[in-house]
């Protein structure tokens, strides 16, 4: 089946996040070191990001490393650090040809000083450009942004800046990483977990989730149209009933 072509365009999800699961297990697979799947997955990323542009998705959030992956063998995070450095350098031209904006969203403050600069170069070079937002959540960790968003209105609160009263849910959001992404409408995870991660708790409220036994590696956007296809034949009700909606 061609999911492309039986794709409704005018109704694809706004905010697609993708949690990239499988590289290292892909690398197993073939007799190979992890880092070989890591670089493997790079190809994924570019074709995922042009196939996601080219319909028409706004917003596209890929989970690129999380809080906890700090605590994986210093080896495995140096090599991550350099294949983000050099993906970089090397997808300026694509999200240029492709009208892409690139953000970040976690505590990149904690990257390697060269792995920020690249990145703060890029989102700097992309910042007016409109087609799509693609956001990498990098040392991002759900739990945390929430605990910081706490933090921040508490502060307010303290200062007299805030009634308790006045925090309701759109003064959570506004207060997130993500203030100014909608909430996400899909979420993919490869590699056949069916796990959350700590990856956008708040924002994935109401998204409808996806999981496919595919390894990252080899997830390309035929794969990502055949997951919008079952999105878009899914009832999305919000709490309501079949018989509200229609």
């Amino acid at each position: 089946m061609n999911f492309k072509e039986n794709l409704n365009l005018t109704k694809l999800p706004s905010h697609i996040a993708v949690i990239m699961d499988g590289n290292g297990r892909w690398a197993k697979k073939q007799g190979f070191l992890r880092a070989v799947g890591h670089n493997e997955g790079v190809k994924s990323v570019r074709d995922i990001v042009e196939g996601g542009a080219q319909i028409g998705i706004k917003f596209l959030t890929l989970y690129a490393f999380s809080t906890e992956n700090w605590n994986r063998p210093k080896l495995e995070v140096d090599t991550l650090m350099k294949i983000l450095v050099s993906s970089l350098k090397k997808e300026i031209k694509t999200l240029q040809d492709n009208n892409i904006k690139l953000t970040a969203i976690g505590n990149i403050d904690n990257l390697p000083k060269k792995a920020k600069r690249e990145l703060l170069d890029v989102i700097e070079k992309t910042k007016h450009n409109a087609k799509m937002t693609l956001i990498l959540a990098l040392s991002y960790g759900s739990r945390e942004e929430i605990t910081s968003a706490v933090k921040a209105l508490a502060n307010k609160v303290k200062e007299g800046t805030l009634e308790p009263d006045k925090i309701n849910d759109s003064l959570i959001s506004e207060s997130l990483y993500t203030k100014d992404i909608p909430d996400v409408d899909l979420m993919i995870r490869t590699s056949g977990e069916q796990r959350i991660s700590n990856f956008l708790l708040w924002q994935m409220a109401y998204a409808e989730l996806y999981f496919t036994s595919i390894l990252w590696p080899d997830f390309r956007k035929d794969n990502l149209y055949e997951a919008i296809y079952n999105y878009q034949n899914r009832e999305r009700r919000f709490g309501k009933t079949s018989e509200q909606l229609s």
